[in-house]
């Protein structure tokens, strides 16, 4: 499986970027190519990749409802930013539910205006920190506030989003508490995050459990109460759906079979 290493977040990002990590597929300890595992994921990322063949693109990787399995790659850097909820549409220029479950490269988003990003991160070769210096200078040009729409989105995730060991709140006491309608905030959250707000959940859900059973093993029934699950075999199900196999199977490391990307 990837292996995801953490970087700081550069300052001029902190408006728009989460999160940035460098991926890898191989195992460092053994230098084994493991499968690649794209676990469900309601982020919209771009992600910088080279290949062993020395070509390069940027990728804008749109929320993910489903796993998929496949076979290792060569990939000598794989760059990751995840996007702030909210700060997607007017930084791509399009609304997030366009990219749900699709690979999109930034060129075909941004047209003519990518060419100048595009040549300097080809001589950019394999240093992160200058790709990454590449990457916030042409984000930042590109940002644009969405002002009280961003933070309705971010207050909407924040309040759906994973609370171990606490019950979420329905959506409808959730758009009471930030003053709109329910209807309304259905609309908002499925053109910035990409999904409807009960398959976020869905996937929140699952992605908790996969940090939980990591961290403390595979307790099920427990893990079930804390991620928010009716129980065990409500939990089981849903992470099949979403998953492909049940937990049991997948943290055994009984995979479907891997497919090419």
């Amino acid at each position: 499986m990837s292996i995801e290493v953490p970087m700081a977040v550069p300052d001029g990002l902190r408006s728009l970027i989460k999160a940035v990590s460098v991926l890898r597929a191989d195992d460092p300890a053994t230098g084994e190519r493991q499968p690649l595992v794209h676990v469900p994921d309601a982020d919209t990322s771009l992600v910088f990749r080279t290949t062993a063949a020395g070509q390069s693109d940027l990728l804008v990787i749109g929320p993910r409802t489903r796993a998929s399995y496949h076979v290792g790659k060569d990939i000598p850097l794989c760059l990751r930013l995840r996007v702030l909820p909210g700060a997607a549409r007017p930084l791509l220029g399009v609304p997030v539910s366009e990219l749900t479950d699709r690979v999109v490269r930034l060129e075909e988003l941004w047209g003519s205006s990518y060419d100048r990003l595009k040549a300097m991160l080809r001589q950019a070769g394999g240093d992160d920190g200058l790709i990454l210096g590449h990457l916030e200078a042409a984000l930042s040009a590109r940002s644009s506030s969405d002002g009280a729409r961003g933070e309705l989105v971010q207050a909407a995730v924040q309040a759906l989003g994973g609370r171990t060991g606490k019950r979420r709140k329905p959506l409808p006491a959730i758009a009471r508490h930030l003053a709109v309608s329910e209807r309304h905030l259905r609309t908002v959250f499925a053109e910035a995050v990409g999904l409807p707000p009960k398959r976020f959940e869905r996937i929140e859900r699952v992605r908790e459990i996969l940090t939980l059973a990591r961290v403390g093993g595979p307790r099920w029934a427990d893990l079930a109460v804390a991620a928010g699950y009716y129980d065990q075999s409500h939990m089981t199900a849903e992470f099949r759906t979403l998953m492909g196999v049940t937990p049991g199977a997948f943290f055994e490391g009984r995979l479907p079979a891997p497919q090419p990307c």
